[in-house]
């Protein structure tokens, strides 16, 4: 600990306190956690149940309500309407026929069947009086849907659904009769529900018989007596949902529904381990959760000890900066302890002053360019006429040494220009008029403006077919740049060597232009100061001094002027490339632009 600093103590502290913390947390949390599981499994099995005991009783009610409005036109109001007209008001029943496939009958008063869709050898002239559905739905007058039966004519596990056949005066004068197999329809869910860990069953508690398990020419099976099956047993006690154990030890959550319609219990039980697998899941998700939070805790303990030597950092930061490339700006906060107070006051006044030096040196720089302008260019004027032999025919030597003096003139006015112009560019003050350009008019013009020095250096411009791309930039910044990028890699590229010109789409919709060299490229230790002023990557070569070192300097600003940017990548040569907006081509300037460019 004695080789600890203050700040690592201070985070060891914090962590151990949020680790015991989180210890605590997460054993008084699991037990109650467990609980609400449990109690959230239980509801969601009472309430799926419930959903499916629903599902059938709706089912039920769409077929009974179906027959009754069927049975209610089998009447002329005072006596049951001509077998004839029975039989043919049976066949066109397509949604009954739906809903009852084992057939449809009508009955007399006395349930005696007189009439069927469907034809079953005995049906007709057979009583069911003797049911006891149709006993209750001739004292009630009701529709009843009888208990689970096994048909006497097909052998099949049935559901009968009867409705009274009332005269206007509330006579009984025969009964409608649908039948449902419950082997074949829906009304019954599957057992496992599509989860063979899920018990579901539905249970007759009138006639302890197990609906779901009912199949053709079978014996009606009757429900395990008590103590067989304990999770049987626990749904007929009356206690709607709970856990129970059953005689393998294996602990259930266990949900009942009661459908009064029909006497049936619908049973579902799912094992105890899925409210004990999610608890433990979520139960880990809370560790991960309080190791991360403990974590976050153990970080901001490491932050806020190292704030007070942020500004240290800031500052040193920032030296190496100014020593590198000179391009630190900004200020540090004077705030923390006094003496990183006193610091940061003298670092920030020493950054006023570096920025103070640098407006005279700018402001020095603007100031003398214009005064050489005007001068150098009476010079230059003066030596066009030498050479043109205004003032007659110079000999040899003379016209080699005016020469030399035109060369460094131009080459002089060429650092002037761009002197002022980089210096417009960063204090705003350069003028920039936006208009649509056509590229591949642009490309060509530019190296139309270059093929004399391509000739010079024999580098020749190949502008590639560039699809109809339209941009949004300043006419004569667009050609400064593309001039720029042309003729450096004219001077930078190999005897006999190929500068090739070319558009894109880039991302954010914008235009790509890319003038490409098969030179050597840049020097990777140079290509982050590629674009900043004076800068030369071979300085020590003759091709360097043709060169101001504002060249790309000023591209860069200038295409930010224009809302875009410029770049550099080597792939078998130098790439250079600005990326300006795209825009559409209005027909209404379409025109003028070309004429403007």
């Amino acid at each position: 600990m004695k080789r600890l600093s203050l700040g690592t103590r201070i985070a060891l502290i914090t962590l151990l306190t949020s680790a015991i913390t989180v210890l605590i947390l997460l054993g008084t949390a699991y037990n109650e956690l467990l609980k609400d599981f449990e109690r959230v499994l239980s509801q969601k099995q009472l309430i799926e149940t419930r959903g499916v005991a629903d599902e059938v009783n709706r089912s039920l009610e769409i077929r009974l309500t179906a027959l009754q409005a069927f049975a209610a036109t089998l009447t002329d109001g005072k006596n049951l309407i001509p077998l004839d007209r029975i039989k043919n008001l049976m066949g066109r029943q397509p949604t009954l026929s739906t809903y009852f496939k084992e057939g449809l009958t009508v009955m007399d008063a006395n349930a005696v069947a007189i009439a069927e869709n469907t034809f079953v050898p005995g049906r007709i002239g057979t009583s069911y009086a003797d049911r006891s559905h149709f006993r209750r739905a001739m004292t009630s007058r009701q529709p009843v849907i009888s208990s689970p039966i096994i048909g006497r004519k097909t052998g099949l596990p049935l559901l009968s659904f009867v409705a009274p056949i009332e005269t206007d005066d509330g006579d009984l004068v025969g009964f409608a009769g649908g039948i449902v197999n419950l082997e074949e329809s829906r009304i019954v869910p599957q057992t496992t529900l599509g989860d063979s860990q899920t018990i579901f069953q539905v249970l007759d508690t009138e006639r302890f018989i197990q609906v779901d398990s009912l199949s053709s020419n079978a014996p009606i099976p009757e429900l395990p007596a008590p103590g067989e099956n304990l999770i049987v047993d626990a749904a007929l006690s009356g206690v709607t949902s709970g856990v129970v154990t059953d005689n393998e030890g294996k602990k259930w959550i266990y949900a009942t529904e009661h459908l009064e319609r029909v006497g049936w219990m619908f049973l579902r039980a799912v094992p105890y381990e899925k409210a004990t697998n999610p608890a433990w899941a979520s139960f880990r998700e809370f560790l991960v959760v309080s190791v991360l939070a403990t974590v976050l805790l153990a970080v901001t303990a490491l932050i806020l000890t190292r704030a007070a030597t942020r500004p240290l950092e800031i500052m040193s930061k920032k030296i190496r900066a100014i020593s590198r490339d000179g391009s630190a700006t900004g200020r540090v906060s004077e705030s923390g302890p006094p003496e990183i107070r006193n610091l940061a006051q003298a670092f920030n006044t020493l950054m006023r002053e570096r920025e103070g030096l640098d407006r005279l040196k700018d402001e020095f720089v603007s100031t003398v360019s214009h005064e050489l302008r005007t001068p150098l260019t009476s010079v230059n004027g003066s030596l066009k006429l030498l050479q043109a032999g205004a003032a007659g025919e110079l000999p040899p030597k003379a016209r080699a040494m005016v020469d030399v003096a035109f060369r460094n003139s131009e080459q002089l006015q060429h650092l002037i220009s761009d002197l002022l112009d980089f210096n417009k560019a960063l204090a705003g003050r350069m003028p920039i008029h936006l208009g649509q350009i056509e590229v591949q008019r642009a490309v060509h013009e530019a190296c139309q403006g270059n093929d004399s020095m391509a000739r010079h250096y024999r580098i020749p411009l190949k502008p590639e077919d560039c699809e109809q791309h339209w941009l949004m930039a300043d006419p004569l910044r667009l050609r400064q740049i593309l001039d720029n990028f042309i003729s450096n890699a004219i001077k930078f590229s190999p005897v006999d060597g190929t500068v090739r010109i070319w558009s894109s789409y880039a991302p954010d919709n914008q235009i790509r232009i890319t003038v490409a060299d098969e030179g050597a490229g840049v020097p990777e230790t140079f290509s982050d100061r590629l674009f900043q002023r004076f800068a030369q990557a071979e300085s020590g070569t003759e091709r360097s001094k043709a060169g101001t070192g504002l060249g790309l300097a000023i591209t860069r600003e200038l295409a930010g002027l224009m809302g875009g940017e410029v770049g550099y990548y080597y792939d078998n040569g130098a790439r250079f490339w600005v990326q300006l907006p795209a825009c559409k081509p209005d027909n209404s300037e379409k025109g003028s632009d070309r004429e403007g460019t």
